[in-house]
C-alpha cells in the first residue's frame, strides 16, 4: 500500500457481499466512502474485517444518493451485481430481480456521477447475443450520461488466481479517460495448483496422504460456485462440476467442518464420493484468491455461500489498476 501513500481514490461499493470486490479495490488504492448490501451477514463480514468502513445494511432499490450526500462525485462506482440470467427482459413488468438491480445501478449513475463505473457479472452478458437487449439498455443509459464504456471478459486465473473463474466486466469513464485503460496484462507467473494451494492446510491435522492428494491436484480448480442462498446446503456446484472436482480429488458435494485428520483415507471407488477428500469454508477462500486473515461471518453454510459469491480480490486488484491508471492516478 505504500505506493499509494498520498493520493488515494475514494469508490462506492454497491452490492458489495462478502468484499472481494472491494478488497481488491483497496489494494489498488481506491478508498470506498459507502459499501450497501443487503445481507446482515455479509454486512457482518464486512465490519469484522474492516471496521473503519462505513458499511450500509440496505437494499439498492430502496438506495437513494440524496440521503448519503458523501456518495457524490466519487472516482468510482463498483457493483459485483447478482449474476443476469439470459432469460431476463428489460422491458416487461415483471422483470426478474436481477435485471431490476443492474438497472438501479446505471441509473445511481445519475445521482452519483462518479468518473468511473465498474460492473462485475456472468461473462455470457458480455459476449452472448441472447443478452443484446440488456447491454443495449445499459449502453443508451451510458451514452444519455455522456460514459464511453467497454466489456470485457477475464479469467480469474490469469491473475494470479488458482481457479478457472471467467467474468464479465463493464467499465465506463467520463471525459477521454477510456482511451486510457488498457486492459490488466495477465501475470507473467502461472497461478497455483489446488495442490500447491491447499497443501499444507490439508495436512494441518496429521493427514498422511496430504502430499500424495497434492502431487495430483495439479491443476487450477474449477469454478467456485456459490449456489442458492435460498434452498440447499454447502456444495462446490452442479453435476458436471462435481465431476471435475473428483478427478482431482475433491469430494464437490459438500463442504467440510475441519481438514481431514490422520484417520482418512482417500479412496475415490466409495460411494457418493465420501472417499475423497472435502474442502472447507477457508480453503474455498483461498482458492478464490482472499488471504488467509479476512474472515467470513455466519454458519458454515452462510459462509460457503459468500465465499462463492465473492469476486476474486486479485481480478478487482488488476482491474482497480487499470481504472486508476485511465483516471490519471
Amino acid at each position: 500500500m505504500d505506493d499509494f501513500a498520498s493520493g488515494r481514490l475514494d469508490c462506492l461499493a454497491v452490492c458489495a457481499g462478502a468484499g472481494g470486490l472491494a478488497l481488491g479495490l483497496e489494494q489498488a488504492g481506491f478508498d470506498p466512502v459507502l459499501l450497501l448490501d443487503n445481507r446482515p451477514v455479509a454486512c457482518e463480514t464486512l465490519r469484522l474485517n474492516r471496521p473503519q468502513w462505513n458499511v450500509l445494511e440496505a437494499d439498492l432499490l430502496d438506495f437513494d444518493p440524496v440521503d448519503h450526500s458523501e456518495t457524490y462525485d466519487v472516482d468510482l462506482l463498483a457493483a459485483g451485481l447478482p449474476r443476469v440470467k439470459a432469460t431476463a427482459a428489460v422491458t416487461r413488468e415483471d422483470r426478474d430481480e436481477e435485471i431490476r438491480i443492474l438497472e438501479a445501478t446505471v441509473m445511481l449513475m445519475h445521482g452519483v456521477r462518479p468518473r468511473a463505473l465498474l460492473i462485475e457479472n456472468v461473462p455470457d452478458l458480455v459476449s452472448k447475443p441472447t443478452y443484446e437487449p440488456i447491454r443495449e439498455y445499459v449502453a443508451t443509459e451510458l451514452r444519455h450520461l455522456g460514459y464511453r464504456y467497454r466489456w470485457l471478459v477475464v479469467n480469474a486465473k490469469d491473475y494470479g488466481v488458482p481457479q478457472d473463474r471467467k467474468q464479465g466486466l463493464l467499465v465506463a469513464f467520463t471525459a477521454d479517460d477510456l482511451d486510457r485503460f488498457v486492459r490488466p496484462a495477465p501475470d507473467t507467473n502461472p497461478p497455483l495448483t489446488v495442490g500447491e494451494a491447499l497443501g499444507v492446510s490439508m495436512a494441518a491435522r496429521g493427514w498422511p496422504e496430504a502430499a500424495a492428494w497434492a502431487a495430483q491436484a495439479d491443476r487450477v480448480a474449477p469454478t467456485v460456485v456459490g449456489g442458492s442462498w435460498n434452498r440447499g446446503g454447502a456444495d462446490l456446484g452442479p453435476t458436471g462440476s462435481k465431476r471435475s472436482w473428483a478427478r482431482i480429488g475433491v469430494n464437490g458435494g459438500t463442504i467440510a467442518d475441519e481438514v481431514p485428520g490422520a484417520e482418512f483415507h482417500l479412496d475415490p471407488d466409495v460411494p457418493h464420493d465420501k472417499g475423497l477428500v472435502a474442502l472447507t469454508v477457508e480453503q474455498a477462500a483461498r482458492l478464490q484468491g482472499f488471504p488467509d486473515d479476512w474472515a467470513f461471518a455466519g454458519r458454515k453454510t452462510a459462509r460457503y455461500r459468500q465465499v462463492g459469491h465473492a469476486s476474486p480480490p486479485p481480478v478487482g486488484r488488476a482491474v482497480g489498476l487499470a481504472i486508476r491508471a485511465a483516471l490519471g492516478h
